[in-house]
């Protein structure tokens, strides 16, 4: 190869590219042909209004509109050669404005084309007398906006409805058609305009091959049309096709949203309201295909092994990446939906859904690709995406990249090779989970010969006799044999690589009956299976989770989609983070309103998957040992906080009484949530607040409050959220569902004849502001305080103290010879109870005991204070730790909390460290 000019530096130190625009043969026909004219496009980068600008002067000129539009396509053509090989010009500029030329010729087309028809057959009408409107949906890099020097546009024409032409008016001679005529009229004569090839070349070339039933369907279709396409004969890899559609002109039908009802076809098409791995087989064919082409192409021409778009690592495999990821999340996750590649990859990483750093060298990659993709169309307006033969070009194209090629070395092709071998990388990755095309991971002979459905007797007998068991059990019913082969497949499948799981200890017999048992309510739910199927090492962490604890496998059949969360690396390092939580679910809320979908559903669903996921982190950390009991409480916690604060913002904008832009409201958490103490499946103690000095507050906030607990506790398709106790309000059951936070100071403070009882000063030593004002949290915990802080007689209140409890214990009796960590002297309410006593008796002298610190914490400080005997706070602190962790652990395992035998007399020390606190406190 001839050496080649290094390239050059301005004076501010910024590379320019050492390279000339007129080394491409096509812009020096341009320069010769076009000389005169291209001093009609103004300095810089042309725009829309420059290029309707440019036609109009070329059409003042004497040149008809097809030729126009042809000579004004050459000048724009030339000029982004110029700003993009002399001067850098960033590749989304270069693309920006091809789209934009694309738009322009398409919108002034489809004026020009109606107007010859209107002439003839006059306009369509619809069964009303409408007017019929027309699109012209661009598909492909016209639809993301990323249109390439020298490409083809991808178009598919719709029509409103159906109808016929308006037909003869006086003296007119015209006569009537019908509006599928009329469209297919138009839709031919557009194409003609636009892709034909005259002496000043042609527009674009124009591929319908896109739409409904390809090449020998109609040049036009109507919604009606389009939409039975999509429900009966729509294939997987037309959704990846439909993700980047867009309505490009009539631009008066984009600007007015008419054309905007395409969208409720489209949307539902492409995302899928659940994660969606099935497409992950779809797009492997597809893949197959093209690669398969490719190679065919290439047979016998070496040099068109160099594809940038089509090859190994090329353009394609990187937009296939973005549209996977999309077309599996992005029905539930909105914020993920954009046509645009490199808007996509930053999405997708701000999800999670991506490493921050793969997306960023996928996104650095794809702009070196599509400017190597241009400077080779550039050479001579071809549609070709080769790398040249010439060693002259390949010189030129790496000088324009401020690259230097000699004959020993060519950073061009260095760069090529380090870019591709990273996209395929990642692609393969994706495609294939990490493992190889073609390298199977079959041990044992599990998966020896061809593959067995799961109703096999063959198959069936290469298991454990106890998973046989199992799965036979519901293989043979009419359920599993009235699925299709393939599904059945899939079954085998996931099962055998249970047993093999076991058979190299990497996970127990009981994990695999536990997720064959967790497999068989999900027979015909096949998303998640497929899941598992693309995924295998989340099926691994599958059944790890499940031999740790039974609880899991509940958890799971309840929310099955969940186990997508698996596939996150990192599940068991990060913790719960409330303000990111909220952040996220709010750029989820503000996705549905940006597509349309924001309906009351969509936004109840949401919040509920992400409650589930949330939960589910936790749930794997804490059976994996990696944080402790308080610390999965005070993430439950967080997470209940963090939700009903995200459901009251958006229940509050949709009150149609709503007369304020944020409600004046506090929600107070009791109970488990109040001592941050949570459990999974608790219940949330609420008591709700405001402070409003608007005449209709009441009935305001009553309604609010009503819709708020609908929007919390109501079941959907996405499951519950959570069940909500509100006994602890003022007056209990028979109170008011929310109060005014003056007359709740009053009820506690004993001012008035409407007063608290001791048990609900017991509760409020546990409570706390939890969502809602944040401006009204300091005024409650003022009045939390000075409850607390009242002045008491010692022995009544012991005496009340104690009752309590007695009602308590007999409400909740624990059989003979058995003792239940929560409820038996001696177990956790006793020291509860204890420790309420101390507070309400003491946090006058003492306000250390006023915080809402959680009881062991406040049990070691009681001591500190003096309040106890030396060692017995802190061993009944450590005591109620212990009696917490084999609390959680029971549940976990789906048992009892009521132990006997040496279970129990394992928790001596504990019960006894209890029961000495109670005679300390209460004699």
């Amino acid at each position: 190869m001839d050496s080649v000019a290094p390239a050059t530096a301005d004076p501010a130190g910024v590379s320019t590219p050492a390279a000339s625009a007129d080394h491409s043969r096509f812009v020096q026909r341009i320069r010769r042909r076009y000389a005169a004219e291209l001093t009609l496009l103004p300095p810089g980068l042309p725009d829309d209004a420059v290029m309707r600008a440019v036609v109009d002067r070329l059409c003042e000129g004497g040149r008809a509109l097809p030729a126009a539009l042809r000579v004004m396509r050459q000048l724009v053509m030339e000029r982004l050669a110029v700003l993009d090989v002399e001067q850098g010009a960033p590749m989304t500029d270069v693309t920006q404005a091809m789209t934009h030329l694309a738009e322009v010729a398409l919108d002034i087309g489809v004026a020009h084309c109606r107007a010859e028809l209107d002439a003839l057959y006059g306009p369509p009408r619809d069964a009303v007398g409408q007017d019929i409107d027309f699109w012209v949906v661009g598909m492909g890099k016209l639809g993301g906006r990323e249109l390439n020097v020298s490409s083809d546009i991808d178009l598919i024409y719709v029509y409103e409805d159906d109808g016929q032409t308006e037909g003869p008016d006086s003296g007119a001679g015209r006569q009537r058609i019908s509006a599928h005529e009329y469209f297919a009229q138009l839709s031919r004569r557009l194409s003609t305009l636009i892709g034909d090839v005259t002496e000043d070349g042609q527009v674009f070339r124009v591929d319908l091959a896109l739409r409904p039933n390809g090449n020998s369907g109609p040049p036009a279709v109507s919604m009606a049309m389009l939409e039975e396409y999509f429900l009966v004969q729509g294939r997987e890899w037309e959704r990846f096709a439909w993700l980047k559609s867009r309505v490009v002109a009539p631009r008066a039908s984009v600007k007015s949203g008419r054309a905007m009802q395409l969208r409720s076809l489209v949307t539902p098409f492409v995302y899928r309201r659940y994660l969606d791995y099935g497409v992950f087989e779809g797009l492997r064919q597809l893949h197959r295909k093209i690669r398969d082409e490719a190679q065919r192409r290439a047979a016998g021409r070496p040099e068109r092994a160099n594809d940038v778009k089509l090859s190994r690592g090329g353009i394609r495999e990187i937009e296939f990446i973005v549209q996977l990821l999309q077309v599996v999340r992005g029905g539930q996750f909105p914020e993920i939906r954009t046509r645009s590649t490199l808007k996509a990859l930053t999405r997708l990483a701000a999800r999670g859904l991506m490493k921050p750093e793969t997306a960023t060298a996928l996104a650095k990659g794809y702009d070196f690709l599509r400017r190597v993709e241009h400077r080779i169309q550039y050479l001579d307006d071809q549609q070709t995406h080769c790398l040249p033969a010439s060693d002259e070009d390949i010189g030129w194209i790496a000088r324009s990249l401020c690259l230097t090629c000699n004959s020993h070395a060519c950073p061009l092709l260095d760069r090529l090779m380090e870019v591709r071998e990273l996209v395929a990388t990642e692609f393969d990755a994706l495609l294939h989970d990490g493992v190889a095309p073609g390298k199977g991971n079959c041990k044992n002979g599990m998966c020896g010969g061809p593959p067995l459905p799961i109703d096999s007797e063959e198959f069936l007998d290469k298991l454990q006799p106890e998973l046989a068991a199992n799965v036979r059990r519901w293989a043979q019913q009419a359920r599993v044999q009235n699925l299709r082969e393939d599904s059945r497949l899939r079954l085998a499948k996931l099962v055998g690589r249970a047993a093999l799981a076991v058979r190299q200890g990497e996970c127990t017999l009981d994990a695999a009956q536990r997720f064959v048992d967790w497999i068989e309510p999900l027979l015909r739910r096949e998303s998640y299976l497929a899941l598992l199927v693309e995924r295998p090492a989340v099926q691994g962490r599958l059944l790890r989770l499940l031999g740790l604890a039974r609880w899991p496998m509940r958890y799971l059949m309840q929310h099955p989609g969940v186990i997508d969360e698996l596939a996150d690396a990192r599940l068991l390092h990060e913790r719960f983070d409330g303000a990111a939580f909220i952040q996220d679910l709010q750029a989820r809320h503000d996705a549905w309103a940006e597509h349309g979908e924001a309906s009351e559903d969509a936004l109840l669903d949401s919040v509920r998957r992400a409650h589930h996921a949330e939960v589910f982190r936790t749930l794997v950390r804490d059976v994996e040992g990696q944080i402790s009991v308080e610390q999965v409480a005070d993430e439950l916690s967080l997470l209940a906080d963090a939700t009903v604060q995200c459901v009251l913002d958006w229940a509050w904008d949709r009150l149609k009484q709503k007369h304020r832009p944020s409600p004046r409201l506090a929600v107070i958490a009791y109970g488990k949530l109040g001592g941050k103490e949570l459990g999974y499946g608790s219940d949330l103690d609420l008591v709700f607040l405001f402070d409003d000095e608007d005449d209709n507050a009441a009935e305001i906030y009553g309604a609010f409050i009503r819709k708020l607990i609908t929007w919390l506790t109501i079941r959907t398709a996405a499951g519950e959220l959570f069940d909500i106790d509100t006994a602890l309000r003022p007056n209990g059951n028979s109170g008011l569902l929310v109060t005014s936070i003056t007359s709740f100071e009053n009820y506690q403070g004993g001012r008035g004849s409407n007063t608290a009882w001791t048990w609900e000063h017991q509760a409020i030593t546990r409570a706390r502001f939890c969502a809602g004002d944040a401006s009204l949290a300091e005024r409650f915990e003022a009045t939390r305080r000075a409850v607390l802080t009242a002045p008491r007689d010692p022995a009544a209140l012991r005496d009340e103290v104690v009752a309590m409890r007695e009602k308590l214990r007999a409400a909740r009796s624990v059989r003979t010879g058995f003792f239940d960590v929560k409820h038996s002297p001696g177990g956790m309410v006793d020291a509860e109870f204890a420790l309420q006593y101390l507070i309400l008796a003491h946090s006058a002298r003492h306000p250390e005991l006023l915080a809402n610190a959680g009881n062991i914490a406040l049990l070691q400080r009681a001591e500190s204070a003096g309040l106890l005997p030396a060692n017995v706070g802190r061993d009944a602190a450590d005591a109620y730790r212990e009696l917490r962790r084999v609390q959680h652990r029971a549940r976990l395992n789906e048992q009892s909390t009521a132990l006997d035998g040496e279970a129990a007399e394992a928790l001596a020390p504990q019960r006894d460290a209890v029961l000495a606190l109670w005679r300390a406190v209460f004699g």
